[in-house]
């Protein structure tokens, strides 16, 4: 067997494992909120800057807008954004904060921070620690976006 082929040798499933326990941690803060790990993500870009294009919004979540899209649709069937066509360009859709969304974010800030912070209290890792890792796996994500 090659070394190179050995699980335990693996980046890669590290980084996919701590991707599907960090998104399951979540869920059931997520569940208190009714809203999924995915929707979560697309709240978080628009708490940051409301009135974005659908392409934007995939853009800042490195995804394609056919995966944000139908997204998307289900948020707006749960009244949490609104789409409208762009004002310049008909063809860009507008994504937009409803009262709904707009209120979920005080009540993730409520939630989410705190639950995670209790989740990962007993991990060694300080906070310095994460901020190194964050910046490793913003090195990574931005080598494999080109």
């Amino acid at each position: 067997m090659h070394a190179e082929l050995q699980l335990d040798n693996q980046i890669c499933f590290r980084l996919y494992t701590a991707a599907r326990l960090v998104t399951q941690a979540y869920t059931p803060l997520l569940n208190k909120l009714g809203i999924t790990y995915p929707q979560y993500l697309v709240l978080m870009v628009l708490w940051e800057k409301d009135n974005q294009p659908v392409n934007d919004i995939a853009r800042r979540l490195v995804l394609e807008t056919n995966t944000v899209t139908p997204l998307l649709q289900r948020m707006e069937k749960l009244g949490i954004v609104s789409r409208k066509k762009g004002e310049q360009d008909k063809r860009q859709q507008i994504v937009s904060l409803t009262s709904k969304g707009k209120a979920l974010e005080e009540e993730a800030f409520a939630q989410i921070p705190a639950g995670m912070n209790d989740r990962l209290s007993v991990c060694p890792l300080k906070m310095e620690d994460y901020q190194h890792l964050a910046q490793d796996l913003d090195a990574i994500i931005e080598t494999l976006k080109k």
